[in-house]
C-alpha cells in the first residue's frame, strides 16, 4: 500500500510539474491584424515559405490553385464548412457571407495556422490562404491541408 501510494504522489508532482513545463511549449502566437478581405482579396503571402495564398499567381513558391464549384455559393459555403468541421484540430473562428477563417494548432507545440476562405461575387470560386503565425517553414503543412480541403469537397460533391 505505501508503494502505491508513493506511486500516486509520483504521478501527482509529475502531473503538476509537465502543466507549466508544456505551456513553455505553446506557440500560438499573435492572430495577424492583415487577415480579411482587402480590396476584393485576401492578404499576398509573406516571402517566407510557411504560407500559400491563391490570388498571388505570379509567385510558385506561394500560389494554390483556388477552389471551383458548379452550385451557387451558399450551397459551396455549406459544403465548405462541413469538410472544415471535420479537419483534425480546426475550428471556425470567423464566418460572414463571403468569408471563412479557421485556426489550426499543431498537436505537439501548439503552432497555429491561420486559414482564409473568400467567396467573390463575381466568381464561381473559393479563393483561399493559410498562413503560419511563427516560424520561418511549416513543411508545406499548409499547402498540404488546403489540397486536402479541396479533394474532401471533390469528394463530396462526388456523392450527390
Amino acid at each position: 500500500m505505501v508503494a502505491l501510494t508513493g506511486f500516486f504522489s509520483s504521478l501527482i508532482i509529475l502531473f503538476s510539474l509537465y502543466s507549466p513545463f508544456a505551456s513553455i511549449f505553446h506557440f500560438e502566437g499573435a492572430v495577424p491584424q492583415n487577415l480579411g478581405v482587402n480590396q476584393g482579396h485576401l492578404t499576398s503571402c509573406p516571402p517566407s515559405p510557411n504560407c500559400v495564398v491563391s490570388n498571388q499567381s505570379a509567385d510558385e513558391d506561394h500560389y494554390i490553385e483556388p477552389i471551383s464549384y458548379d452550385s451557387d455559393r451558399a450551397t459551396a459555403k455549406e459544403t465548405l464548412l462541413k469538410v472544415l468541421s471535420v479537419v483534425p484540430s480546426t475550428v471556425v473562428v470567423t464566418e460572414t457571407d463571403d468569408y471563412i477563417r479557421t485556426e489550426s494548432r499543431s498537436k505537439i507545440m501548439g503552432f497555429v495556422d491561420d486559414a482564409e476562405f473568400y467567396f467573390p461575387a463575381d466568381k464561381s470560386v473559393i479563393e483561399m490562404r493559410s498562413a503560419s503565425r511563427l516560424g520561418e517553414s511549416d513543411l508545406g503543412v499548409n499547402r498540404r491541408r488546403l489540397e486536402q480541403i479541396r479533394l474532401a469537397i471533390a469528394d463530396y460533391n462526388s456523392r450527390g
